[in-house]
């Protein structure tokens, strides 16, 4: 017998459909029907239907049907089922023949076509020699078929060859060859498909009409048989549900020889030939078959089909987002690599599923899988994997007993003694004896003995944490931190070096513990000695060094803790923490520790609590305490445009001398970029300051200062507009001192910050009014107007006005000289000065508006220090309107009046246009005065020229009194008009009562 008959047979590894033949197409010669059957067997999805199809001449011979039986009384059964019946129904008998023709309805000689076609028919029934297959006729036609009823010849003839060919009219079917060839494959697939669901319905019908010939106290094996065809009916039926329902579970094929040397049935047992039940009449010779049998089992390679099996499982669980069944499969998976004896593949898919165990907390899991994972590097003699699980199963995350704990631990101590640990329990004993010999290799062969093993990505049995003792160092101070050491094994341990690495290398060497030993004493019972770590026990070490002045400013970190196990004379293990500490488990224990309200037992002064213990890994070298003092004196707020002194006082306390003194003053870097540009420093108040000066004045060197010494520096600050200002006056200087010993040149500085306001000084209102002191909203030309200007003080502080000037443009000419009449003048806050200047304004084009000029305004804060410079304001104008009019009126009359005294009053008329004016004059008397004079008057005037109208006013009452009011109606201007006059001439007057001498210039005419 061959070993290939104890492999899974071929049938039972591939998926059952149903089988269909294919008769009447030449596939090699007929170019239609290679067509037709490439769209059957080519590019088959899986959406159509599960079919296997074979091509077969119309006259082959199909395996022969057996006589049926009508009575299992005395058949004796070698076996569950014959060994090629599955082939035989896959490959063999099929359940519908298809007979393909070509024959359109329109053929002439459609008779003998009809009898060819029923003859081919007939063959292939006689080849099935009265089985249940099926039966169906295609015929192939070169034209697309009419719809169903509207073809009557085709649907006579359709009727006749099912006739003839002895088919019912659901077997027959039309293919006509076009360009949807496949669609109409696809259609007469479903047809098959229903045709051979049909066949195999009828065999399960027929097997399951045998039971009623069975017995069950006899015929157990026959149950058996019937029932595995059923189920194997139902899956070529493609009916899953009652194919598992009718499955059965039987022992593999019988092992042992038979007379034919073949096996002819499944399950088939040679020692039990003529038996018809299970009852055993010799239990010794069943004894030795079924221990027969399971020694053939055991050369079965089970692992590498359960693996293919588990790599599936875990590729449809991986599509459908189950990570967790993922894990547990892969760990299944490599545990059956370990029984296959393939550890690399077994340690890889372990070590994969750990991290996702170790970063949830599945602890009783990860004890498993490293368990698992540390036999597997015994057996191949890894040293560094052996050293990592080991460190790792004497951890706190470690389920394993005292007793296991402390067996690896030995083993781990003599593997780092270079010697070869004692076999892990319940490993096969070949490998055992092979990785014994691999062991000693390790042991006689000289190479890399340091093993490097970096425990953030474990959970090991040594914890660590370092903590720097403050968030920042002053440069003078030396820098002090503590590494915390916890061992969780079961017995002490020695360790022989405690090294801390930082960013900056230089500090390394300041930071090292080192003790020699023994090899013997790595497992120390004494728990003395500097490294010896006691289990359960919090081991603290301090260590301090003096920070480097380049440093200030830096951060000082600790990259790595490395605690090193053994000696180089034997194994070195290097246990390697990132930063200041930590493992895979310490976030997650730290987030518990901080959200538990249990109290902590009372410890020793000279002990701390684990958990309230935290990782401090980086601290701030800062700058040495200064010793000065700071002081700024000002007198706030600034006023806009003004040089704003700000004095520096700096007085050194130190009790040495301060070196390289340096003042840096000015805007305070970081503010709105608008205030750098309107904000100027100078060290000079008598500089004229503009934008190009500074804002901020860098390292002003002020030279040493010795103990106790005090010096000022006057700092002027100009600020262009107003609000906020935030001002930084530094003051760094470097000083020697003594640091554990040591000399260092420390750079010391001390700042102060001060916020200034800036306001406006004063506010300065212009207004344009007439000779009579009414507001004007234009001007006329060449009449003369009054400019005033009133300046309020806004400033807390006495402003003193050193001058003003007004700058006219050239538009606008004085009337008299322009003089300041607020030179020297002081303002206190609230007060304010006013000027007068009389303008004229020539003749115009412009309608939109003349420009008038400019107000300066020199001033200054009233100080007693002469040196305060000037500040000049400049105020620009506002524009005017300027129109033109034809006729302008002037009255020369006295400031008052008397009664029945003469009031002589001249009218002066003069014409401002090219024009020759026709003028209508006329006096309206009023009841306080009588007048002498023409009453109305038509006068021309030339142009450019002016007349002259004299009258004599008599005053008839005392008081405040209205004048007889001139009227003037030019004859070319309309739209001259009255009220426009009364702006140049005076309309009442003060007269004084009779016989009384009052100062006559004490009352001013309106």
């Amino acid at each position: 017998m061959t070993p290939t008959q104890w492999d899974f047979p071929v049938e039972l590894c591939c998926r059952p459909m149903a089988f269909v033949t294919l008769t009447g197409l030449d596939v090699v010669y007929n170019a239609v029907h290679r067509a037709v059957w490439d769209a059957f067997c080519a590019n088959r999805r899986a959406d159509r239907v599960p079919i296997s199809f074979k091509v077969l001449p119309g006259d082959h011979e199909y395996p022969k049907c057996r006589t049926k039986r009508t009575s299992y009384e005395w058949y004796i059964p070698k076996g569950i089922l014959k060994t090629g019946w599955m082939n035989k129904h896959l490959n063999l008998v099929p359940a519908l023949v298809v007979v393909f023709y070509e024959l359109d309805w329109d053929e002439p000689q459609w008779k003998e076509k009809q009898s060819e076609c029923a003859t081919r028919v007939e063959i292939v029934r006689q080849s099935l020699q009265g089985r249940n297959t099926k039966v169906a006729v295609v015929l192939i036609q070169k034209k697309t078929p009419l719809p169903p009823g509207e073809d009557v010849i085709a649907s006579e003839r359709a009727a006749a060859l099912c006739n003839a060919c002895d088919l019912s009219g659901k077997s027959l079917f039309v293919l006509p060859h076009t360009d949807h060839l496949v669609g109409y494959i696809i259609r007469l697939e479903n047809a098959f498909y229903e045709h051979a669901q049909t066949y195999y319905y009828t065999e399960i019908r027929r097997v399951k009409s045998h039971k009623e010939f069975l017995n069950k106290t006899t015929h157990q094996l026959l149950f058996v048989r019937h029932q595995f065809k059923i189920a194997f009916f139902s899956e070529l039926k493609q009916d899953t549900q009652n194919a598992l329902k009718s499955s059965v579970i039987y022992p593999n094929p019988d092992p042992l020889e038979t007379q034919t040397g073949v096996l002819d049935f499944y399950g088939q047992r040679p020692w039990r030939q003529g038996i018809l039940s299970f009852d055993l009449s010799d239990p010794e010779k069943e004894k030795l078959g079924i221990l027969s049998l399971q020694l053939k089992e055991k050369n079965v390679l089970h692992s590498e089909l359960i693996i293919a099996l588990l790599s599936n499982a875990v590729a449809q669980f991986k599509k459908y987002k189950c990570p967790r069944m993922k894990s547990h499969l892969m760990v299944q998976m490599g545990e059956e690599y370990y029984y296959a004896k393939d550890y690399t593949k077994a340690l890889k898919l372990l070590d994969y599923v750990m991290c996702e165990y170790r970063s949830e907390g599945w602890w009783t899991l990860l004890t498993s899988i490293l368990t698992t994972a540390l036999k597997c590097s015994y057996l191949m003699a890894q040293l560094k994997d052996y050293i990592t699980y080991s460190l790792e199963l004497l951890g706190r995350a470690s389920n394993l007993k005292e007793d296991q704990k402390s067996r690896i631990e030995k083993n781990l101590i003599k593997v780092l003694m270079n010697e070869s640990p004692d076999p892990e329990p319940d490993c096969d004993a070949a490998a055992v004896k092979a990785s014994q010999k691999l062991w000693a290799d390790r042991v006689s062969l000289a190479g890399s003995n340091v093993f490097t093993i970096e425990v953030q990505d474990f959970i090991p049995f040594v914890q660590c944490k370092a903590k720097f003792l403050a968030p920042s160092f002053h440069v003078d101070v030396p820098v002090q931190f503590d590494v915390y050491l916890r061992a969780d094994c079961p017995h002490p341990i020695r360790f022989s070096k405690l090294c801390i690495s930082f960013n900056n290398q230089d500090y390394n060497q300041y930071c090292v513990v080192e003790e020699a030993y023994q090899k013997s004493d790595v497992l120390e019972q004494s728990s003395q000695g500097t490294m010896c770590l006691v289990p359960g026990k919090t081991r603290r070490f301090t260590f301090k060094f003096v920070a480097k002045t380049e440093d200030v400013g830096k951060k000082i970190e600790i990259t790595s803790v490395d605690l090193i196990l053994g000696s180089e004379s034997g194994r070195c293990v290097i246990l390697n923490w990132r930063g200041g500490g930590g493992d895979a488990a310490s976030s997650q224990e730290a987030l518990q520790a901080a959200r538990s309200f249990r109290r902590r037992p009372k410890l020793p002064d000279n002990e701390v609590h684990w958990d309230s213990l935290t990782v401090q890994a980086s601290t701030m070298i800062i700058s040495r305490v200064p010793n000065i003092s700071v002081q700024l004196r000002h007198e706030p707020p600034a006023l806009t445009n003004e040089m704003y002194c700000l004095i520096v006082t700096v007085q050194s306390h130190e009790e040495t001398v301060a070196k390289d003194v340096k003042l840096t003053a000015g805007l305070k870097p970081g503010q709105d970029a608008n205030l750098t540009q309107k904000t100027q420093v100078t060290l000079h108040g008598t500089d004229a300051c503009d934008d190009s000066f500074p804002a901020l004045l860098p390292d002003i060197p002020v030279g040493d200062l010795q103990p106790g010494e005090k010096l000022e520096k006057t700092i002027y600050i100009r600020c262009g507009t107003v609000g906020s200002r935030m001002f930084l006056v530094y003051v760094s200087y470097l000083i020697s001192t003594i640091v554990e010993g040591k000399e260092i040149l420390c750079k010391c500085h001390r700042d102060e910050t001060v916020t200034i306001e800036t306001v406006f000084p004063f506010d300065v209102a212009v207004k344009f009014v007439s000779t009579k002191l009414e507001h004007l909203d234009r001007v006329f030309a060449d009449i003369p107007f009054l400019l005033m200007t009133d300046i309020l003080s806004a400033s807390p502080w006495p402003l003193t006005i050193v001058a003003s000037q007004l700058q006219l443009s050239a538009s606008m000419t004085p009337v008299d000289q322009l003089e300041s009449y607020v030179e020297n003048v002081v303002l206190q806050t609230g007060e304010s000065a006013s000027e007068c200047f009389c303008l004229r304004c020539p003749p115009v084009t412009n309608a939109s508006g003349v420009a008038t000029g400019s107000y300066i305004i020199s001033w200054k804060r009233s100080s007693p220090v002469e040196s305060v410079p000037v500040v000049s304001t400049v105020i620009t104008l506002p524009h005017v309107v300027v129109e033109s009019i034809p006729l302008h009126v002037n009255a020369d009359l006295p400031s008052f009046g008397r009664v029945r005294e003469s009031l002589p009053v001249r009218y002066h008329l003069q014409n401002k246009t090219s024009l020759v004016q026709d003028v209508e004059v006329s006096v309206e008397p009023s009841d306080a005065f009588m007048f002498s004079g023409l009453k109305q008057i038509r006068l021309r005037i030339l142009p450019g020229t002016q007349q002259e109208m004299l009258y004599n006013f008599y005053p008839l009452m005392a008081g405040y009194q209205q004048l007889p009011s001139l009227h003037v109606n030019l004859l070319r201007f309309p739209n001259f008009t009255n009220q426009l006059l009364r702006r140049f001439i005076p309309t009442h007057i003060f007269v004084k009562p009779q016989g009384r001498q009052a100062d006559d210039n004490s009352i001013a005419a309106a």
